[in-house]
């Protein structure tokens, strides 16, 4: 194995209509006088409806303006019963790695938790909305199995919005695309783990120990992704198995390079195709922040020897984990201010590190079976503290992207 020449250092917005308003307007148009146009009649006993949409616009360039930083706030408890977004039952594209009250998860209070930035708020996620946004375009997650997970949950968050006989799920390795016809539009996901070329990019069989890096290559990656409207980009997981990381640069050649300096010559690459690619009059780019793991309880919790198992409330008060890499989000930083491409950042590393409770632990499979009893019973060694269950947090990522994707100003 050659050392490298190079640095090697280890590194809502529509207010329900109570039933006495709705009795009292259908009162009023039924008693209107006949000369009162039918439309004039229905505005002055609806007026939310009719002024809804201008306030919607208004709200939603609010919260993305220098006022309301959406990534700075607390998370705080649903106090109207509107968490969460969707159910187990009534997303029937969840997989079951996620599924954790069908796996046995015997608490919920993970799921009723809203985050709540400082100077606003969220604007209420509605399907028929953003799929009207969408209608005759390709919205695609790239990434790994977090960005598949924020995947999804954006189709669960949407496909209640598409009639029954009119959506569809369908697989096209390395692909998931799922499609509401009536709006010709497709929510896909992307297996990328690197974004730049790996060994891992079969969809199902993923080399996980010996990881290989092709630094310098995306045009096998690139060619699925030409002409999509919308990009999500994810790589953060897969990266930060050791320190070192075995790759290439244009040879067959394998060096060991640390790995925040393999992620920012992956992120070189990238970028060369994001500019000689993507028409920025057309296309919207986003890049999601690192997603943090919570491995090791002591961080939270001092004296404790644990993880995120039998966790079930928010940390409380200022707190980073060592699991997200300042290193490795300075560097998606430095790629995107050098961009001639606007590529949004999400940054959801900080609300989401709050968020001991909302991983799938034991309540999960493994190699596509779910966790023995036995298993279960030594949460120290199989407890999945990396990927989150849903409904649960990345809804509220979804709920951020949403915000971004229906602002007129973005």
């Amino acid at each position: 194995m050659k050392s490298p020449p190079t640095d090697r250092r280890v590194l809502t917005l529509f207010p329900f209509i109570l039933a006495s308003v709705l009795i009292f307007g259908i009162t009023r148009l039924v008693t209107e006088t006949s000369s009162a146009s039918w439309s004039r009649a229905l505005r002055r006993s609806f007026p939310a409806i009719f002024s809804s949409a201008r306030r919607n616009a208004a709200e939603l360039d609010h919260v993305l303006d220098r006022r309301c930083n959406l990534f700075e706030g607390k998370w705080v408890l649903d106090e109207h019963n509107s968490r969460p977004l969707y159910t187990e039952d009534s997303c029937p594209y969840l997989t079951r790695q996620l599924t954790c009250q069908r796996n046995g998860r015997p608490d919920s209070l993970y799921q009723k938790w809203r985050w709540k930035p400082h100077s606003c708020d969220l604007p209420r996620f509605d399907a028929v909305k953003l799929l009207e946004s969408l209608r005759n375009k390709r919205l695609m997650f790239i990434g790994d199995s977090i960005q598949r997970t924020q995947w999804e949950s954006m189709v669960c968050l949407l496909q209640s919005g598409a009639a029954d006989n009119k959506k569809y799920l369908h697989k096209d390795p390395p692909r998931k695309i799922f499609v509401a016809e009536e709006f010709n539009a497709s929510i896909e996901f992307y297996w990328a783990p690197f974004i730049v070329e790996s060994n891992s990019d079969h969809a199902t069989k993923h080399t996980v120990q010996k990881r290989l890096v092709h630094l310098d290559s995306i045009a096998k990656h690139g060619r699925n992704w030409k002409g999509v409207d919308v990009m999500v980009f994810n790589s953060y997981v897969w990266w930060m198995y050791k320190p070192l990381i075995n790759a290439t640069i244009g040879t067959l050649d394998i060096w060991q390079y640390g790995v925040p300096t393999a992620y920012r010559m992956a992120l070189q690459t990238w970028a060369k195709w994001i500019e000689s690619t993507v028409n920025p009059q057309n296309q919207k780019l986003f890049f999601m922040s690192s997603s943090p793991t919570h491995l090791w309880s002591w961080e939270w919790k001092a004296g404790s020897s644990g993880n995120c198992f039998n966790e079930t409330y928010p940390i409380e008060g200022p707190y980073w984990g060592t699991g997200s890499s300042l290193d490795i989000m300075g560097a998606v930083r430095d790629a995107l201010r050098g961009l001639k491409v606007k590529v949004t950042l999400l940054n959801i590393t900080q609300l989401s590190e709050f968020r001991k409770d909302g991983h799938t632990s034991v309540y999960t499979e493994r190699r596509g079976k779910l966790l023995t009893s036995e298993q279960r019973s030594e949460p120290n060694v199989y407890a999945d503290c990396i990927h989150w269950c849903l409904p649960g947090v990345p809804d509220t990522w979804n709920e951020i992207l949403y915000a971004h994707l229906l602002n007129r100003k973005s």
